[in-house]
């Protein structure tokens, strides 16, 4: 896609651009194209919802283990704050919509959890675990960023009578597109500690780059999983 936000963040546009054909794969995917103009199954939408609730939990768990990989106090607050927002936020977003549609808390509890899904955020964990801090943000990033990106697209380009106005209105919002920016911000300062003052210039960029690309795919995967509508 071409035009679309860096937010603020040269590392992240370079990790973009390293992921290559997966990276418009996942911002432009047919999940995502059914939600603005308004052709995704109302099945497919929920099925997706539940998933998503499960992942947040994970995504919220992986984010938290930022705070145990961070070095200075900012990396730790912004992680923190994510925490928050993904547990006592995000999360009851999906308990709202799925509850319009006659789903209960206790029906996205009790989801059997997708293999996709299963495979995405322990692969997030997993970059967590055996690397550092800039290996986690890169695996964590192409949610948050990409989320901000498709947002933005769509607000512009959806149909007015799209049934997912709400969904799209969360991602293309004020709030949502501030952690973006500072998420890119924290890449950025993350990326120059740990490597230098040129971040794509060092030895272990490329590294980095591919637990992006990783994380990328695995988000196709996830909404390939959404558009089947079944685990």
């Amino acid at each position: 896609m071409s035009g679309t936000p860096d937010f603020g963040s040269p590392v992240f546009a370079a990790w973009r651009e390293a992921a290559g054909p997966a990276w418009p794969a996942y911002t432009g995917h047919a999940f995502v194209t059914g939600l603005g103009d308004g052709t995704l199954p109302r099945e497919a939408f929920l099925h997706y919802l539940k998933q998503d609730y499960i992942f947040l939990f994970h995504f919220a768990r992986a984010w938290a283990l930022a705070v145990v990989k961070a070095q200075t106090i900012e990396e730790a607050r912004l992680a923190a704050s994510i925490v928050d927002g993904l547990v006592n936020a995000e999360m009851s977003l999906h308990v709202e919509i799925c509850g319009k549609a006659g789903l209960e808390e206790a029906d996205l509890l009790s989801a059997e959890e997708a293999l996709e899904n299963l495979a995405y955020t322990r692969y997030v964990t997993d970059a967590g675990l055996s690397g550092d801090f800039l290996d986690l943000i890169a695996a964590l990033a192409p949610c948050v960023m990409g989320y901000g990106e498709i947002g933005l697209a769509l607000k512009e380009a959806s149909a007015s009578d799209t049934p997912y106005r709400d969904w799209i209105e969360t991602y293309a919002g004020d709030e949502y597109q501030e952690l973006c920016g500072k998420v890119g911000a924290l890449i950025e300062t993350a990326s120059v500690a740990r490597l230098g003052a040129r971040p794509q210039d060092a030895p272990r960029f490329a590294a980095i780059a591919a637990r992006f690309r990783n994380a990328t795919r695995l988000e196709v995967g996830f909404w390939d999983m959404g558009l089947r509508g079944h685990v």
